[in-house]
């Protein structure tokens, strides 16, 4: 398969590194610098672009791939909120294709699952207030993170009692926090933690006057990430359209 690299971070180069181990071509390396190899016969060459980047160039990237008609595997968060109804539409209405996760991980494939078999049980238990954080490095630039706010939604999505989730606390590295802990009872209260290099840490708890449930799960590294990026760019390769990790790992 010949595989675009679109960011060529720390992630970059791990996916590049798993995308040759696995057989594949890199046809093409995009970052910062190169942006006019956009419309090069390389990119076009590309069965599918993995694009790692940053919540503000995310969305003009997927355009542009668009445009030269290449599928995009993308793990970049943040960019929901303002562009995620067009981009939508873009795979829906106009035949685009985009596989977009805010974790590729597979343990948070199971995670994930975990969290939504929970919450539909804790849905019988009013007793118990949920709350969720995240812990990540300190370069990562959105908080909460991409894959606290989905875990977030699948709650609230199966717990009659919270009817959305809000942003608590934010405690940075430096010591400093923003935020409030004040959160009405309604509302799924999500704080984030940036501290060292830590690749991701999401824990989510259940807590009562009687006792407390929690379940996390903590990333070693990014490795896992980019594998995860990797089996999804070989799945988009043979489909179409709007694509997540429910498609990949079928629990």
């Amino acid at each position: 398969m010949k595989i675009a690299l679109i960011g060529y971070g720390k992630m970059g180069h791990m996916i590049e590194e798993i995308a040759l181990s696995r057989g594949h071509e890199i046809v093409c390396i995009i970052d910062i610098d190169n942006q006019a190899d956009f419309e090069s016969d390389a990119f076009r060459s590309a069965d599918v672009a993995i694009e790692f980047t940053s919540p503000t160039a995310a969305y003009d990237n997927y355009l542009r791939a668009f445009a030269q008609g290449v599928k995009v595997v993308s793990g970049s968060t943040g960019w929901m909120a303002n562009h995620g109804a067009d981009v939508e539409r873009l795979c829906r209405e106009e035949g685009h294709t985009l596989f977009w996760a805010s974790n590729f991980s597979l343990g948070v494939a199971i995670f994930s699952a975990v969290n939504k078999k929970l919450a539909k049980i804790m849905n019988a238990f009013p007793q118990y207030n949920v709350s969720l954080q995240e812990t990540h490095h300190v370069h990562k630039l959105d908080a909460p993170s991409g894959t606290a706010i989905t875990l977030a939604e699948q709650i609230v999505e199966r717990l009659d009692r919270k009817k959305g989730w809000q942003k608590g606390v934010v405690f940075k590295a430096d010591g400093m926090r923003e935020g409030t802990t004040d959160c009405p009872e309604q509302m799924l209260r999500v704080d984030a933690v940036r501290r060292g290099e830590v690749a991701g840490i999401h824990t989510i708890t259940y807590d009562s006057p009687e006792d407390t449930i929690s379940i996390t799960h903590s990333a070693h590294n990014r490795r896992g990430f980019a594998l995860g990026a990797v089996l999804a760019a070989e799945f988009t390769a043979t489909h179409s359209g709007l694509l997540t990790t429910d498609d990949l790992f079928e629990f």
